[in-house]
């Protein structure tokens, strides 16, 4: 197999694509797309769209984001989850090269009902026909070890839903970008007992476990959906790689206490909030349906309290301070590009990677699980993910060095993500050639942040009662 081509590009790919079929089954138009960003990129030749990316022998992983079922909100599935049609667009193109192998795959949050997902866009159907057209197509995957499900509003873990040996450790150690902030116990992600994250992710130990499907890959065709984030700001190409890692325990989103005590929970500090802390955690904790109702119940009390007293934002690391899930999340993008077969790291790129962002209906507001509709009406592509994601923050309104994952990704750590400067980058394809803020022009549009992102807009709204602006980023340690 050929070395993997470098993926330091600072060109990013635009194809005008004004709306999605109705039908996955439906037209060619994403198809087209596809093929006018793969020309303007120089990945097409005679066999497709992939046909310089791809090479002969080579397994092949499509990675969309399939967050979730159903959106939290009212807006529905288009703004919420990669494009059943793009999916398959990709897919089919990828087929058409010599791949030995074309895998879909993700994993989603995990409440997150994989069957019901697959089959309301239409992928079932889908992926049931390919297969049965071209044995080389493995089908639609679901990269999860761990699930849960809702018991009387009580989040109950499923384990063991692929098996351990189907995953790859890796551990970076002191290189990890978490090091810096590995205080004890302090990790946190949402819904799981902390003292699992204690394991994986304490001074010295920063585990990861990937499904063995994206680390056997030669090219993975990275597919995000373009959506505001209430955790990281975006989430594109950086962020989607959090689909890769198999258990959630594995996946540090933000620290205990606020920013007044050392942590990235939330802004300042508070009774109420140091309160709604201990309470989660004792929640996360019990395997007790009773004491877990118990739990919930105060929880449920002490948020009307916090809301009462004037909080628009709440806890979980949902602001522009938290300096804890972009670590995660570039830890994640090392892994993918750098990480061997056997756990360890090398010094080259293992794999070729290229990103395709669904942005034709973008997702704005209380993203990534309740987005309200966008319509940008474009695909965005390009070999490196923090120029794809440099350009999609501006598309979203935002000012890319506001956004401590789109900024970072930019700098020399050990086992890089970019070796340019973003100053660097340029635009090219249906919209014309140029510097991002000369093509996106006809583009620019009013964009809902969360409220705890509005000081990194553009145009940073000023702060009301009902919408408090924060702190700013912190910067790297």
């Amino acid at each position: 197999m050929a070395t993997p081509a470098l993926p330091f590009s600072p060109t990013v790919g635009i194809a005008r694509l004004p709306r999605y079929p109705r039908s996955s089954h439906a037209g060619d138009e994403a198809s087209e797309a596809l093929g006018r960003l793969a020309d303007a990129m120089g990945w097409s030749n005679a066999r497709g769209p992939f046909g310089a990316v791809v090479p002969e022998g080579a397994r092949v992983v499509i990675k969309p984001n399939l967050v979730l079922h159903q959106n939290e909100g009212p807006g529905g599935l288009e703004c919420l989850v990669t494009h059943a049609s793009l999916i398959r667009a990709a897919a089919e193109a990828a087929l058409r090269t010599g791949a030995s192998e074309v895998v879909v795959g993700d994993a989603p949050i995990q409440g997150c009902d994989f069957d019901v997902l697959v089959e309301n866009t239409g992928l079932r159907a889908w992926a049931r026909e390919q297969a049965a057209l071209d044995s080389r197509f493995a089908g639609v995957h679901d990269f999860r070890r761990t699930t849960c499900v809702l018991v009387h509003g009580v989040r109950v873990p499923v384990e063991n839903v692929r098996p351990a040996d189907r995953f790859t450790l890796f551990d970076l150690g002191r290189e990890s970008l978490l090091e810096p902030i590995s205080e004890a116990d302090r990790f946190r992600v949402a819904w799981y007992d902390h003292r699992l994250m204690a394991k994986t992710h304490h001074a010295g130990v920063h585990q990861y476990l990937i499904a063995n499907e994206v680390i056997d890959a030669d090219v993975i065709i990275n597919l995000p959906k373009l959506k505001t984030h209430k955790k990281a700001g975006v989430t594109c190409a950086l962020k989607n790689l959090i689909g890769i890692n198999g258990n959630k325990e594995y996946l540090p989103h933000h620290r205990r206490g606020g920013s007044a005590r050392g942590g990235d929970n939330y802004q300042g500090d508070g009774v109420v909030k140091r309160a709604l802390e201990y309470v989660t955690d004792r929640q996360n904790l019990t395997a007790s349906y009773a004491a877990g109702m118990g739990w919930h119940l105060l929880f449920a009390v002490l948020a009307r309290t916090s809301r009462y007293q004037g909080d628009r934002i709440g806890m979980d690391g949902s602001w522009s301070g938290n300096d804890t899930i972009w670590r995660t999340c570039l830890d994640l993008n090392r892994i993918l590009l750098y990480g061997r077969r056997d756990g360890t790291m090398g010094d080259e790129v293992q794999r070729r990677v290229v990103h395709v962002a669904d942005a034709v209906v973008a997702g704005q507001g209380d993203g990534p699980l309740a987005p309200d509709p966008l319509d940008v009406g474009i695909l965005l592509g390009g070999d490196n993910a923090a120029a794809v994601d440099w350009v999609g923050a501006q598309l979203l309104g935002y000012d890319p060095n506001r956004i401590a994952l789109v900024r970072s990704a930019f700098q020399p750590f050990r086992w890089p993500i970019a070796k340019v400067a973003a100053s660097g980058i340029s635009v090219v394809g249906d919209l014309g050639s140029g510097t991002p803020a000369t093509v996106l022009e006809p583009l620019r549009q009013p964009v809902i942040h969360p409220k705890g992102w509005r000081d990194a807009s553009a145009s940073p709204v000023p702060a009301t009662s009902d919408q408090p602006a924060p702190a700013a980023a912190g910067a790297v340690r």
